[in-house]
């Protein structure tokens, strides 16, 4: 039985997950097993890998009705780089719990530098908000889709912060389009990865139910701060295209 202390802890880190899916649609799981860990104090990593699994995923299907309903989804894209991953994860959690535990979230803890550093280095670009797949891109998606899908599964996250650019480079297309498209991938490899640590027992379904719920509420305030930024930032964009210089000096018009 989880006391009522785990119980806020629980719900509070849920609604911490469900924000940053819905914001930048990624970031789920790499803040939900350390929450888990060492907010909410599942003394078993794999208990919490397998735990935050299935909340992201619930999570993360609950945001992509959001994302959904506002277009931005690119459906042909998105299933496609999903049901490559999906065999990654499968294997890739199968190996994953088959490593030490503190072993296991050392290697994500570097995992997480490792991200951290080509986040910083990656410059920002528009990109394109009408790609489809074709024949072209297909080989770009299905096989960064196993790859992201493999280390989602090894480490038992959702990976939408491996997926966005992934996304982005396999297709071209604009971030809003990559996060809102990832959630599907997400949704599929953390269910994939949670019924294979479910199967294994590797599961605490009481403080999912928490994190679920907390992801619904924290999602909800995400989400359209997570499009009303992209929204202000194409803004910019448009504006700064329409800058041209006259006469020596610099003025935004027609």
């Amino acid at each position: 039985m989880m006391s009522i202390t785990h119980s806020l802890l629980g719900l509070a880190s849920g609604m911490l997950v469900g924000f940053s899916l819905g914001l930048v649609g990624g970031g789920g799981s790499i803040l939900a097993v350390p929450l888990m860990v060492y907010v909410v104090g599942v003394p078993e990593p794999h208990v919490a890998i397998g735990t935050s699994a299935i909340a992201v995923a619930a999570n993360a299907a609950i945001n992509l009705s959001n994302h959904a309903r506002g277009g931005t989804v690119v459906w042909s894209c998105a299933l496609m780089f999903a049901a490559a991953g999906i065999i990654g994860a499968f294997c890739g959690s199968l190996l994953g719990k088959m490593v030490d535990g503190q072993k296991l979230l050392a290697l994500f803890a570097l995992v997480m530098l490792v991200i951290a550093m080509l986040m910083l280095k990656t410059r920002a670009r528009v990109g394109a908000s009408d790609v489809k797949m074709d024949m072209t891109n297909l080989p770009a998606i299905a096989g960064l889709g196993l790859a992201t899908g493999t280390l989602s599964g090894f480490f038992g996250i959702g990976g939408g912060f491996l997926i966005v650019p992934a996304l982005m480079l396999a297709t071209g297309m604009s971030i809003m389009n990559a996060v809102s498209s990832s959630l599907v991938a997400v949704t599929a490899f953390g269910m994939t990865t949670a019924l294979s640590y479910a199967w294994s027992g590797l599961v605490s379904w009481s403080l999912a139910g928490l994190f679920i719920a907390g992801g619904v509420a924290g999602g909800l305030v995400g989400t359209p701060i997570g499009a009303a930024v992209v929204g202000a930032a194409r803004g910019a964009e448009y504006r700064v295209c329409r800058c041209h210089y006259r006469g020596g000096a610099l003025y935004v018009g027609p």
